[in-house]
């Protein structure tokens, strides 16, 4: 016998399933988390910790930014589609459970 919890999910996800798993819906979802890390990763470059990094990245060699700011954009997008496509996947296989017990009941 399926709570009432259970019962709002699957009536939730039968009328949302098909637009959370548009790229643009997706996209959307993981851009917080996404733009955490590339924030943080900028920000450790940025501090100055290590000084001989400090130096290479401003004094060296000036597409070395260019570099960067793409392979954080790679960073962003593919943590977005990724960590939204595990959690569609997440709850398209809860859903499945709980229909697989609401037959069973």
């Amino acid at each position: 016998m399926l709570n009432r919890e259970e019962e709002d999910f699957i009536d939730f996800w039968e009328k949302n399933r098909e637009s959370r798993k548009k790229v643009l819906y997706q996209l959307y979802a993981g851009l917080p988390l996404a733009m955490l890390l590339v924030v943080a990763i900028f920000a450790n470059l940025l501090s100055g910790w290590y000084g001989r990094a400090q130096m290479v990245f401003f004094r060296e060699n000036k597409s070395l930014i260019i570099i960067l700011l793409l392979a954080s954009l790679l960073i962003v997008v593919f943590i977005v589609i990724f960590s939204a496509r595990h959690r569609w996947e997440q709850n398209e296989q809860r859903y499945r459970e709980l229909l697989s017990r609401k037959k069973t009941d």
